[in-house]
C-alpha cells in the first residue's frame, strides 16, 4: 500500500501534481541546450568517445532541465554505458544504468513521469 499523503508536510506526495491531469508539462527544446557544457569530473581518464558522449548529452534537450548536480550522474551513465556496449557490464551496472537514464529523464517512460516533452 502506498504511503499516505500528508498534506502538512511540505516534500508530501500531496503536493506533487499528477502527469496528465493537474501538473503541467513542461516543454523542451527540440534543438537542445545551449547552456555552457560542464567539466567532466576528475579523477580518471576519459576516452574520445565518452567525451563525445558527454557533450551530446549536455546538448539534450533533458538538459535543460539539469544543474552542475546532474554531473555526477551523466558520468557513471556514460561510464555503464560503455561498459554495456563492451560487453563488460555485470546485472547491477545494467540495472544502475537504467536508474540514471530515467532520473535524466532520457528514456520515453521518464519523459512523461518527469511531465517533460520535446517539442518543435
Amino acid at each position: 500500500m502506498p504511503p499516505k499523503k500528508n498534506p502538512q508536510k511540505p516534500y508530501s506526495r500531496a503536493h506533487r501534481g499528477q502527469v496528465g491531469s493537474r501538473m503541467a508539462l513542461v516543454d523542451l527544446p527540440a534543438v537542445g541546450c545551449d547552456l555552457p557544457v560542464p567539466g567532466l569530473p576528475a579523477g580518471r581518464d576519459w576516452s574520445a568517445p565518452e567525451r563525445e558522449r558527454w557533450e551530446e548529452l549536455w546538448r539534450s534537450p533533458q538538459a535543460t532541465q539539469w544543474d552542475e548536480t546532474a554531473r555526477g550522474t551523466v558520468a557513471v551513465l556514460i561510464t555503464y554505458e560503455l561498459a554495456i556496449l563492451e560487453n563488460k557490464a555485470s546485472a547491477w551496472q545494467a540495472q544502475e544504468y537504467r536508474y540514471a537514464a530515467e532520473s535524466l529523464g532520457l528514456t520515453p517512460r521518464a519523459l512523461t513521469a518527469l511531465g517533460w516533452r520535446i517539442t518543435e
